[in-house]
Protein backbone atom coordinates (compact mmCIF):
# COMPACT_ATOMS: atom_id res chain seq x y z
CA UNK A 1 0.00 0.00 0.00
CA UNK A 2 2.57 2.46 0.59
CA UNK A 3 4.22 2.44 -2.41
CA UNK A 4 1.08 2.44 -4.55
CA UNK A 5 0.76 6.15 -5.42
CA UNK A 6 -2.30 7.85 -5.40
CA UNK A 7 -1.65 11.19 -7.45
CA UNK A 8 1.21 11.74 -9.02
CA UNK A 9 2.24 15.31 -9.16
CA UNK A 10 5.84 15.22 -10.38
CA UNK A 11 8.13 17.04 -10.02
CA UNK A 12 6.30 18.23 -6.94
CA UNK A 13 5.03 16.06 -5.22
CA UNK A 14 3.65 12.42 -4.90
CA UNK A 15 0.72 11.18 -2.61
CA UNK A 16 0.70 7.89 -1.87
CA UNK A 17 -2.50 5.50 -0.41
CA UNK A 18 -1.40 5.07 2.36
CA UNK A 19 -1.31 8.69 2.41
CA UNK A 20 2.46 9.37 3.08
CA UNK A 21 3.20 12.47 1.73
CA UNK A 22 6.87 12.38 -0.68
CA UNK A 23 7.75 16.05 -1.64
CA UNK A 24 10.63 15.84 -4.25
CA UNK A 25 11.23 19.72 -4.05
CA UNK A 26 12.24 22.40 -1.73
CA UNK A 27 12.48 20.40 1.26
CA UNK A 28 16.58 21.03 1.60
CA UNK A 29 17.03 23.67 4.51
CA UNK A 30 19.99 25.56 5.22
CA UNK A 31 21.23 26.56 9.16
CA UNK A 32 20.41 30.75 9.86
CA UNK A 33 24.27 32.78 9.66
CA UNK A 34 25.85 34.60 12.74
CA UNK A 35 28.67 35.09 10.20
CA UNK A 36 27.43 38.02 7.55
CA UNK A 37 26.48 36.73 4.48
CA UNK A 38 26.26 39.79 2.03
CA UNK A 39 26.74 41.83 5.29
CA UNK A 40 23.26 40.27 6.55
CA UNK A 41 23.30 37.95 10.10
CA UNK A 42 20.41 35.55 10.71
CA UNK A 43 18.56 33.53 13.25
CA UNK A 44 16.05 31.30 13.89
CA UNK A 45 13.00 31.90 16.67
CA UNK A 46 10.28 29.70 17.60
CA UNK A 47 7.34 32.07 18.46
CA UNK A 48 4.83 28.82 18.85
CA UNK A 49 6.11 26.22 20.61
CA UNK A 50 2.90 24.72 20.34
CA UNK A 51 3.24 24.18 17.04
CA UNK A 52 6.56 24.33 16.42
CA UNK A 53 6.42 27.45 14.50
CA UNK A 54 9.53 29.35 13.71
CA UNK A 55 10.63 32.27 11.79
CA UNK A 56 13.72 33.49 10.49
CA UNK A 57 14.76 36.79 11.29
CA UNK A 58 17.65 38.98 9.24
CA UNK A 59 19.81 42.45 9.92
CA UNK A 60 22.14 44.05 8.25
CA UNK A 61 25.02 43.57 10.02
CA UNK A 62 25.85 46.93 10.50
CA UNK A 63 22.74 47.59 12.28
CA UNK A 64 23.80 45.58 14.95
CA UNK A 65 26.02 47.66 16.93
CA UNK A 66 24.70 51.01 15.33
CA UNK A 67 21.30 50.19 16.96
CA UNK A 68 19.75 52.15 13.75
CA UNK A 69 15.81 51.76 13.41
CA UNK A 70 15.11 49.99 10.31
CA UNK A 71 11.75 49.14 7.55
CA UNK A 72 10.43 45.84 8.78
CA UNK A 73 10.03 43.34 5.72
CA UNK A 74 7.88 40.46 6.84
CA UNK A 75 7.95 37.39 4.02
CA UNK A 76 5.89 34.42 3.27
CA UNK A 77 7.21 31.89 1.13
CA UNK A 78 5.64 30.10 -1.84
CA UNK A 79 5.21 27.29 -3.01
CA UNK A 80 1.52 26.65 -4.04
CA UNK A 81 0.83 26.35 0.04
CA UNK A 82 2.73 22.84 0.15
CA UNK A 83 6.47 22.41 -0.69
CA UNK A 84 9.14 25.02 0.05
CA UNK A 85 9.69 26.56 3.61
CA UNK A 86 11.43 29.84 4.72
CA UNK A 87 14.31 27.86 5.58
CA UNK A 88 14.93 26.24 1.82
CA UNK A 89 17.99 28.05 -0.04
CA UNK A 90 15.95 29.47 -2.46
CA UNK A 91 14.30 32.03 0.36
CA UNK A 92 17.29 32.20 3.04
CA UNK A 93 18.86 33.55 -0.18
CA UNK A 94 16.21 36.09 -1.74
CA UNK A 95 15.63 37.57 1.99
CA UNK A 96 19.02 37.86 2.59
CA UNK A 97 19.54 39.82 -0.71
CA UNK A 98 16.65 41.72 0.04
CA UNK A 99 17.77 42.88 3.19
CA UNK A 100 21.29 43.80 1.70
CA UNK A 101 19.37 45.86 -0.77
CA UNK A 102 16.53 47.16 1.56
CA UNK A 103 18.81 47.79 4.45
CA UNK A 104 15.98 46.83 6.52
CA UNK A 105 15.22 44.03 9.16
CA UNK A 106 12.60 41.02 7.89
CA UNK A 107 10.86 38.40 9.67
CA UNK A 108 10.61 35.68 7.15
CA UNK A 109 7.87 33.40 8.11
CA UNK A 110 7.26 28.80 8.22
CA UNK A 111 3.70 28.03 8.21
CA UNK A 112 2.36 24.29 8.36
CA UNK A 113 1.51 23.21 4.86
CA UNK A 114 -0.77 21.09 3.00
CA UNK A 115 -2.17 18.54 2.05
CA UNK A 116 -1.17 17.74 5.87
CA UNK A 117 -2.41 20.81 7.14
CA UNK A 118 -4.74 22.03 4.65
CA UNK A 119 -6.56 25.57 3.69
CA UNK A 120 -7.02 27.61 6.34
CA UNK A 121 -3.97 26.50 8.50
CA UNK A 122 -1.47 28.37 6.29
CA UNK A 123 -3.51 31.53 6.98
CA UNK A 124 -4.18 30.76 10.50
CA UNK A 125 -0.60 30.17 11.23
CA UNK A 126 0.79 33.05 9.14
CA UNK A 127 -1.43 35.43 11.12
CA UNK A 128 -0.11 33.95 14.42
CA UNK A 129 3.41 34.42 13.09
CA UNK A 130 2.56 38.14 11.94
CA UNK A 131 0.82 38.71 15.62
CA UNK A 132 4.15 37.54 17.43
CA UNK A 133 6.04 39.93 15.81
CA UNK A 134 3.63 42.97 16.45
CA UNK A 135 4.11 41.94 20.37
CA UNK A 136 7.69 43.70 19.50
CA UNK A 137 5.70 47.34 18.55
CA UNK A 138 7.02 48.57 22.16
CA UNK A 139 9.83 47.26 22.43
CA UNK A 140 9.46 44.37 24.90
CA UNK A 141 9.19 41.65 23.22
CA UNK A 142 10.75 37.92 22.94
CA UNK A 143 13.29 38.98 19.87
CA UNK A 144 16.10 42.07 20.42
CA UNK A 145 16.50 42.07 17.34
CA UNK A 146 12.94 43.15 16.90
CA UNK A 147 12.57 45.15 19.93
CA UNK A 148 16.09 46.79 18.80
CA UNK A 149 15.98 47.41 15.30
CA UNK A 150 12.41 47.66 13.91
CA UNK A 151 10.62 50.29 12.87
CA UNK A 152 7.38 49.61 13.10
CA UNK A 153 5.83 52.92 11.49
CA UNK A 154 7.78 50.96 8.39
CA UNK A 155 6.34 47.77 8.23
CA UNK A 156 6.02 46.06 4.86
CA UNK A 157 4.33 42.64 3.76
CA UNK A 158 5.49 40.47 1.12
CA UNK A 159 5.39 36.98 -0.53
CA UNK A 160 5.48 35.21 -3.73
CA UNK A 161 2.80 32.98 -5.49
CA UNK A 162 0.68 31.50 -2.58
CA UNK A 163 2.90 33.30 0.05
CA UNK A 164 1.67 36.85 -2.25
CA UNK A 165 -1.77 35.47 -1.63
CA UNK A 166 -0.97 34.99 1.90
CA UNK A 167 -0.22 38.48 2.60
CA UNK A 168 -3.38 40.27 0.70
CA UNK A 169 -5.01 38.06 3.46
CA UNK A 170 -3.19 39.20 6.10
CA UNK A 171 -3.80 42.91 5.11
CA UNK A 172 -7.33 42.35 4.54
CA UNK A 173 -7.32 40.66 7.92
CA UNK A 174 -5.24 43.22 9.74
CA UNK A 175 -8.18 45.77 8.65
CA UNK A 176 -10.63 44.10 10.88
CA UNK A 177 -8.50 42.36 13.55
CA UNK A 178 -6.10 44.68 15.09
CA UNK A 179 -2.80 43.02 14.90
CA UNK A 180 -1.75 44.83 18.85
CA UNK A 181 -3.79 46.61 21.22
CA UNK A 182 -0.81 49.38 20.60
CA UNK A 183 -2.40 50.46 17.44
CA UNK A 184 -4.61 52.90 16.12
CA UNK A 185 -4.57 51.62 12.57
CA UNK A 186 -3.50 48.13 10.78
CA UNK A 187 -0.26 48.69 11.35
CA UNK A 188 0.91 47.62 7.62
CA UNK A 189 2.26 50.28 5.68
CA UNK A 190 2.63 48.49 2.50
CA UNK A 191 2.14 45.27 0.48
CA UNK A 192 4.52 43.34 -2.09
CA UNK A 193 2.53 41.12 -3.95
CA UNK A 194 5.54 39.09 -6.56
CA UNK A 195 3.59 36.83 -9.09
CA UNK A 196 0.88 36.14 -6.53
CA UNK A 197 -1.45 32.95 -6.67
CA UNK A 198 -5.25 34.23 -7.45
CA UNK A 199 -6.77 32.27 -9.54
CA UNK A 200 -10.48 30.93 -10.97
CA UNK A 201 -11.93 28.45 -13.18
CA UNK A 202 -12.67 30.08 -15.99
CA UNK A 203 -10.52 33.09 -17.56
CA UNK A 204 -10.58 37.13 -16.23
CA UNK A 205 -10.14 38.44 -19.43
CA UNK A 206 -9.35 37.86 -23.00
CA UNK A 207 -5.66 37.31 -22.36
CA UNK A 208 -5.32 35.02 -20.13
CA UNK A 209 -4.12 31.79 -20.24
CA UNK A 210 -6.84 29.51 -21.88
CA UNK A 211 -4.86 25.92 -22.15
CA UNK A 212 -7.15 23.76 -20.25
CA UNK A 213 -4.20 21.38 -19.05
CA UNK A 214 -2.93 24.37 -17.85
CA UNK A 215 -5.49 25.67 -16.16
CA UNK A 216 -6.50 22.45 -14.89
CA UNK A 217 -2.73 21.93 -13.35
CA UNK A 218 -3.07 25.36 -11.66
CA UNK A 219 -6.59 24.41 -10.35
CA UNK A 220 -5.47 21.03 -8.98
CA UNK A 221 -2.81 22.79 -6.95
CA UNK A 222 -5.59 24.54 -5.40
CA UNK A 223 -7.22 21.33 -5.05
CA UNK A 224 -4.56 19.86 -3.06
CA UNK A 225 -4.39 22.53 -0.56
CA UNK A 226 -8.12 23.22 0.31
CA UNK A 227 -9.56 19.36 -0.62
CA UNK A 228 -13.06 20.67 1.01
CA UNK A 229 -13.42 23.89 -0.30
CA UNK A 230 -16.71 23.39 -2.00
CA UNK A 231 -16.26 25.97 -4.77
CA UNK A 232 -12.68 24.64 -5.79
CA UNK A 233 -11.14 27.29 -7.75
CA UNK A 234 -13.58 30.19 -7.40
CA UNK A 235 -13.53 29.78 -3.81
CA UNK A 236 -13.09 33.61 -2.40
CA UNK A 237 -9.63 32.68 -0.84
CA UNK A 238 -8.13 32.07 -4.40
CA UNK A 239 -10.34 33.88 -6.51
CA UNK A 240 -9.38 37.04 -5.36
CA UNK A 241 -10.02 39.00 -8.54
CA UNK A 242 -12.88 37.39 -10.28
CA UNK A 243 -15.18 36.68 -7.26
CA UNK A 244 -17.52 39.47 -7.21
CA UNK A 245 -18.14 38.49 -3.05
CA UNK A 246 -13.99 40.04 -2.62
CA UNK A 247 -14.24 43.20 -1.59
CA UNK A 248 -10.86 44.89 -1.66
CA UNK A 249 -11.64 48.46 -0.50
CA UNK A 250 -11.31 47.28 2.67
CA UNK A 251 -7.46 46.80 2.08
CA UNK A 252 -5.39 47.41 5.72
CA UNK A 253 -2.38 49.50 3.62
CA UNK A 254 -1.47 52.62 1.68
CA UNK A 255 0.49 51.48 -0.81
CA UNK A 256 0.58 48.20 -2.86
CA UNK A 257 3.36 47.00 -5.41
CA UNK A 258 2.21 44.14 -7.66
CA UNK A 259 5.31 42.31 -9.53
CA UNK A 260 3.93 39.99 -12.54
CA UNK A 261 6.43 38.12 -15.08
CA UNK A 262 4.72 38.20 -18.55
CA UNK A 263 5.15 34.32 -19.58
CA UNK A 264 3.74 33.39 -16.03
CA UNK A 265 0.35 31.98 -16.52
CA UNK A 266 -0.93 33.97 -13.26
CA UNK A 267 0.19 37.41 -14.40
CA UNK A 268 -3.28 38.57 -15.80
CA UNK A 269 -4.37 37.91 -12.09
CA UNK A 270 -2.30 40.22 -10.74
CA UNK A 271 -2.57 42.77 -13.61
CA UNK A 272 -6.49 41.92 -12.66
CA UNK A 273 -5.97 42.27 -8.68
CA UNK A 274 -4.38 45.83 -9.15
CA UNK A 275 -7.55 47.30 -11.92
CA UNK A 276 -10.07 45.75 -9.58
CA UNK A 277 -8.15 47.50 -6.54
CA UNK A 278 -8.04 50.62 -8.08
CA UNK A 279 -12.01 50.54 -9.03
CA UNK A 280 -12.76 49.20 -5.23
CA UNK A 281 -13.11 52.32 -3.62
CA UNK A 282 -9.29 52.01 -1.55
CA UNK A 283 -8.03 55.28 -1.43
CA UNK A 284 -4.00 53.81 -1.22
CA UNK A 285 -1.58 53.88 -4.29
CA UNK A 286 -1.54 50.90 -6.66
CA UNK A 287 1.57 49.98 -8.94
CA UNK A 288 2.45 47.21 -11.59
CA UNK A 289 5.66 46.22 -12.68
CA UNK A 290 5.93 43.41 -15.26
CA UNK A 291 8.92 41.66 -16.24
CA UNK A 292 9.27 41.18 -19.44
CA UNK A 293 10.18 37.41 -21.21
CA UNK A 294 9.96 35.82 -17.99
CA UNK A 295 8.53 33.13 -16.14
CA UNK A 296 6.59 32.35 -13.06
CA UNK A 297 8.98 33.05 -9.51
CA UNK A 298 12.31 33.62 -12.16
CA UNK A 299 13.67 35.82 -10.32
CA UNK A 300 13.99 33.20 -7.25
CA UNK A 301 16.08 30.27 -10.05
CA UNK A 302 17.88 32.79 -11.79
CA UNK A 303 18.51 35.73 -8.72
CA UNK A 304 21.69 37.08 -10.70
CA UNK A 305 20.16 37.92 -14.33
CA UNK A 306 19.47 41.42 -15.48
CA UNK A 307 15.18 40.95 -14.94
CA UNK A 308 15.78 39.73 -11.61
CA UNK A 309 17.99 42.32 -10.34
CA UNK A 310 15.44 45.17 -11.90
CA UNK A 311 12.91 43.46 -9.95
CA UNK A 312 14.92 43.28 -6.74
CA UNK A 313 15.73 47.23 -6.96
CA UNK A 314 12.12 47.87 -7.36
CA UNK A 315 11.24 45.73 -4.53
CA UNK A 316 13.68 47.41 -2.47
CA UNK A 317 13.00 50.80 -3.65
CA UNK A 318 9.28 50.11 -2.20
CA UNK A 319 10.96 49.10 1.03
CA UNK A 320 12.82 52.16 1.58
CA UNK A 321 9.93 54.09 0.28
CA UNK A 322 12.33 55.78 -2.37
CA UNK A 323 9.46 56.88 -5.77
Amino acid sequence: MDAEIAFDFSPVLKIYKSGRIERLMGETTVPPSSDPQNGVVSKDVIHSHENNLSVRIYLPEKAVTDGQKLPLLVYFHGGGFIIETAFSPTYHNFVTAAVSASDCVAVSVDYRRAPEHPISVPFDDSWTALKWVFTHISGSGQEDWLNKHADFSKVILSGDSAGANIVHHMAMRAAKEKLSPDLNDTGISGIILVHPYFWSKTPIDDKDIKDETSRMKIDSIWKMASPDSKDGSNDPLINVVKSESVDLSGLGCGKVLVMVAEKDALARQGWGYAAKLEKSGWEGEVEVVESEGEEHVFHLTKPTCDKALEAMHKFSRFIKGDK
